[in-house]
């Protein structure tokens, strides 16, 4: 072989090399980092605000620390958009909180991950840990909250003063939950907590009729319905026991009355399909002992499920949560196995409702 030949054959030689070298190096790396990251990441689906620090401090850092396991957050909590990740294939996050009412609806749809018993060991749970495919975690408690600087003498007590717009004047807000705005009407109009089921709908919605046109905001997320009370654009509010707590704890001057209020189990759920589902269970695993659940109730005043976590919570904070017996009493809950199949309805009702 002539040297000109062979020169050029290295000249050859060299550019495939570097060629499949450059190659190598941008796809080389990217497959066993994306593998690495399948392995090492977990998206946690979470409301944001309040409830996401106190899942950074109470769950994220200490399960990475104790896993290697990096926490990545999405907000907000959305039905839609499990349903549209299962559906599709494309998962934003791996792992949420959802209510038992919401749960049923995903199992009948088909959107739920089985609990991975390799991973969860159902039997060493608590009675009544598992829903459907779901791990109970806490309680949060949805109740009238009112400003006490805009009240003259005792404050409302219970659902039918929120509708008493002659006794309590002021403006008012709701939450935007068909179901939970029917069953406020419906203690308003004298039904007992425990026959609030099956809900009388046409009731319901003949008590919702006097209340609407005093309701200046249905509110969709936590925040909102802290800055609408904090700023005084409402007066009176339904919204979370915890986001009342915390306004109260930086001298807002609000009042949340644990009678009749809406009690809600969470439960974690892993949405089916996602390829990081074994990441998922581990990190429910570590959620639901004792210790992290009790750090998470700690800092927010929502209840823990985990009858243990009350051995990790002074008595004084314990008295702040809507699972403290005292609450639970005079509370009430839903019933998921008549709601679950009437939820498509009530929530199209309730959206023409809103729209006339």
């Amino acid at each position: 072989m002539r040297d000109g030949e062979r020169a050029t054959i290295t000249r050859r030689t060299f550019l495939r090399r570097s060629t499949a070298l450059a190659t190598a190096g941008a796809l080389g790396p990217l497959l066993p980092r994306g593998a690495r990251a399948q392995d090492s990441i977990v998206y946690v689906n979470t409301w944001g605000g309040s409830w996401t620090a106190a899942e950074e401090a109470a769950y994220f850092k200490p399960f990475t620390a104790k896993t290697g396991i990096q926490v990545r957050t999405v907000a907000p909590v959305s039905f839609a958009k499990l349903k549209a990740q299962v559906q599709t294939g494309n998962y934003e996050w791996d792992v949420s909180v959802i209510n038992a009412i919401e749960l049923g609806q995903a199992e009948r749809e088909g959107l739920l991950e089985p609990i991975d018993d390799s991973i969860v060991k159902k039997e060493s749970l608590w009675p009544g840990a598992v829903w459907t495919q779901g791990i109970a975690t806490v309680a949060l408690s949805t109740g009238l909250t009112y400003r006490k600087d805009k009240t003259a003498g005792a404050g409302p007590r219970s659902w039918a003063d929120f509708w008493n717009v002659k006794r309590f004047p002021g403006t008012r807000s709701l939450y935007n939950r068909g179901y939970t705005a029917l069953a406020y009407a419906l203690l308003a109009d004298g039904v007992p907590a425990d026959k609030l089921y099956p809900l009388d709908v046409e009731r319901g919605f003949r008590k919702l009729n006097e209340i609407k046109p005093h309701i200046k905001v249905w509110w969709t997320q936590g925040s909102q319905s802290q800055q609408l009370i904090r700023d005084g654009e409402v007066d009176m509010i339904a919204m979370w026991n915890a986001r009342a707590t915390e306004l109260a704890d930086q001298k807002v001057p609000v009042e949340f009355v644990w009678n009749q209020a809406e009690r809600h189990d969470s439960y974690w759920f892993v949405p089916k399909g996602t390829p990081r589902a074994k990441n998922a269970w581990r990190f429910v695993q570590f959620a639901i002992q004792p210790q992290p659940q009790a750090e998470f109730c700690r800092r927010l005043s929502y209840g823990p499920l985990n009858p243990k976590a009350f051995d990790f919570i002074p008595p004084e904070q314990a008295r702040r949560m809507p699972t403290y017996p005292e609450h639970a009493k005079v509370g009430f809950v839903h019933d998921p196995t008549w709601l679950t199949p009437n939820l498509a309805m009530v929530k199209e009702r309730f959206a023409q409702w809103l729209a006339t």
